[in-house]
């Protein structure tokens, strides 16, 4: 793939060499500038270089070309490298105009959904396209103004013609997206995630923080869990091992490897899970998260309608809601939380020492397990 740099291109995971790919968001972001180039330039771009969050430099190939008195089209095509999804191959156009009102505005076209509900990142009424990707396209189009000493207003249009056929292979459809598919993308950058090879990294890390004296290891599945670390003063200046989804599979390494205890914090987004058992965590294997939340409210009280709620509602967060409006969080966290230990436990079968501490973005601590302070005191510390 020629989009990114020749040592960047690739990444081993797990002695395997495998290639890289970009997200729609990169896309979008890319076909916008160039777009923007040419519609101030007038003059024809055919690649363009794009910085992503994680700091890679892109240079991507642009297609489809068009430019137009007040307008500019550039299209680039999806390339998910070695974890190709239902997005990859596909074309994802930018429509940049010029603008009377100052600034940039950006919307979604064709193919592009459209969010009709609460709990998502953006809210009811806008194009689905996330709040990195938007920042990514405005970054790449101040940039374009400043160096071409453009002083008025944008507008952008994301459009993918596949979209709407691609979005029904989607859970775009369940989370109340209509009408095509997500600009996507947090890092810019689609990581390979062949699991023997992903679950061969995280043991190859655990190996590299057990090998410095360390028997109890700090793990989180993924950015919110790593986020909420370095904002817990308890964890200062601890560095955990994400497990990604792999949480079963983590604590049966960690018993392999000779660790005395595991201490797991996480979003409830992921962590409802584990009350039901479900120890790999990815939405492909199971997403029974409301399911687990709505009938552990009913035990601790809730009627049939706010059971409903619950299973009508998006993401954790929104079901916290609907619990906090009803005075129900703690009683149902404190049932909960139990059942999140208990399957640990079980998975572990006593060989070692394992705690959760479970955290909402927007309601902040849910709970924790009891183990979890003697393991909050022992996590970094060295034979």
């Amino acid at each position: 793939m020629d989009a990114i740099r020749e040592d960047e291109r690739y990444v081993y995971v797990g002695g395997k060499k495998l290639k890289r790919g970009f997200t729609t968001g990169s896309c979008a972001a890319a076909a916008s500038k160039a777009a923007a180039l040419m519609l101030i330039s007038g003059n024809r771009v055919d690649s363009v270089d794009i910085t992503t969050p994680r700091g890679i430099t892109l240079h991507i190939q642009i297609e489809k070309q068009g430019i137009h008195e007040d307008y500019a089209v550039c299209a680039v095509r999806k390339d998910g490298g070695d974890d190709a999804d239902d997005t990859n191959g596909a074309y994802v156009f930018s429509k940049v105009s010029r603008s009377d009102i100052p600034g940039i505005a950006i919307d979604g076209g064709t193919g592009v959904g459209r969010v009709t509900r609460k709990g998502l990142d953006q809210p009811p009424g806008n194009a689905a396209i996330n709040h990195v990707p938007r920042n990514m396209i405005t970054e790449c189009l101040e940039d374009v103004c400043q160096s071409l000493k453009y002083a008025g207003g944008l507008a952008v249009e994301i459009s993918v013609p596949e979209g709407e056929t691609i979005a029904k292979r989607t859970f775009n459809p369940r989370l109340g997206i209509v009408g095509g598919i997500s600009i996507l993308g947090t890092s810019g950058i689609v990581e390979p995630m062949s699991e023997t090879a992903l679950l061969g990294s995280i043991k190859a890390e655990m190996k590299m923080f057990m090998g410095s004296g360390r028997k109890y290891l700090l793990t989180v599945p993924g950015n919110y869990g790593k986020d909420f670390v370095k904002a817990y003063p308890a964890l200062e200046g601890q560095q955990p091992i994400e497990c990604s989804n792999f949480i079963g599979d983590f604590l049966d390494m960690a018993i392999e490897l000779g660790a005395e205890g595991v201490l797991l914090v996480g979003n409830l987004g992921k962590l409802v899970k584990l009350a039901g058992g479900i120890m790999n965590t990815h939405s492909r294997n199971a997403d029974s998260r409301m399911e687990i939340l709505a009938s552990n409210a009913i035990m601790a009280g809730a009627d049939a309608g706010t059971a409903k709620e619950i299973m009508g509602s998006i993401s954790t967060d929104d079901a916290l809601e609907v619990l906090d409006r009803k005075g129900l969080m703690k009683e149902t966290m404190d049932l909960l939380i139990p059942k999140i230990e208990f399957h640990m436990n079980h998975r572990v079968k006593g060989d070692i020492k394992v705690a959760a501490i479970v955290f909402s973005t927007e309601f902040g601590i849910l709970g924790q397990t009891p183990s979890a302070d003697e393991l909050l005191a022992k996590v970094g510390a060295k034979e």
